[in-house]
């Protein structure tokens, strides 16, 4: 991580317009793996590189076919299995690509940044319990392909399955292009779920100021924020943050802005 990995992180989601469609996933994807490098001195550099290896993924698409057919004829070796999910290199795009496996939002990623370098219409649909990429018109003939699944296609009552399993049903509102600032946020929660052990708690830290400097977050991303600093024994940090979050919060939900305030002066007592 470096004081200009954060400064572009910030400044590429903060002017991320979602009418132009021109929002670079890769690099933003690319700018939170920047998190886990240790020395690193050349930020341009490491993104020449690893972008540059979608490049070359992009470049053996074939030219003729269905669309879908000929992004799994260089993708579908890329997948994922249940053990990736207590991996962090399933959530970090250099690691992704070189294992060739990961979590199905990075996988999509992956799908969705090589259509778009051979200019295919592809995009990423987050289905309630399972994250896909959909090849086609949104709103015409298209088709739904699983990542995660080394980019078989996933028939429509497959998918009614997959949202029925989370105790919803299918709407064509799940089947919409989702925004990327969207698909950053889902994959930093990803990341601050995997970081909840002690020893995992500075990985649990910069997730979620990362998170913060997205320009839309839920409100209990501050709450968050504030364990994840007294996770790594900054508690005077913790507690401002805190008393902040309860300020906020009181109006709307007394008892949790109690709840933090009594939290905060906990943690207070943790400095003497």
């Amino acid at each position: 991580m470096t004081a200009e990995s954060r400064e572009r992180f910030a400044e590429l989601c903060r002017t991320h317009d979602r009418a132009s469609g021109d929002f670079r996933l890769d690099v933003a994807l690319l700018l939170i793996a920047a998190e886990t490098q240790q020395g690193l001195t050349n930020l341009d550099e490491f993104l020449s590189r690893e972008t540059g290896r979608l490049d070359s993924l992009a470049s053996t698409v074939p030219g003729q076919g269905r669309d879908d057919q000929r992004l799994r004829g260089v993708l579908a070796q890329f997948h994922g299995q249940p053990s990736d999910y207590a991996r962090l290199e399933s959530s970090l795009l250099p690691e992704v690509l070189t294992r060739r496996a990961g979590l199905p939002i990075l996988l999509s990623a992956v799908w969705t940044e090589v259509a778009r370098r051979v200019d295919i219409n592809a995009y990423g649909v987050g289905l309630p319990g399972h994250f896909v990429v959909g090849i086609g018109d949104p709103k015409g003939a298209r088709v739904l392909v699983d990542p995660f699944a080394g980019g078989r296609l996933l028939p429509y009552d497959r998918a009614k399955e997959i949202v029925a399993a989370t105790g919803r049903q299918l709407s064509p509102e799940h089947l919409n292009p989702q925004d990327p600032i969207d698909t950053v946020a889902r994959t930093l929660g990803n990341i601050t779920n995997w970081a909840t052990t002690p020893e995992r708690a500075w990985q649990r830290l910069w997730s979620a100021e990362l998170a913060l400097l997205l320009p839309r977050r839920n409100l209990g991303l501050q709450r968050e924020y504030a364990e994840a600093l007294i996770g790594v024994g900054r508690y005077g940090d913790a507690s401002r943050v805190l008393e902040e979050y309860a300020d906020i919060v009181a109006d709307a939900m007394p008892l949790e802005a109690q709840n933090a305030r009594n939290t905060a002066q906990h943690v207070r007592s943790r400095l003497n």
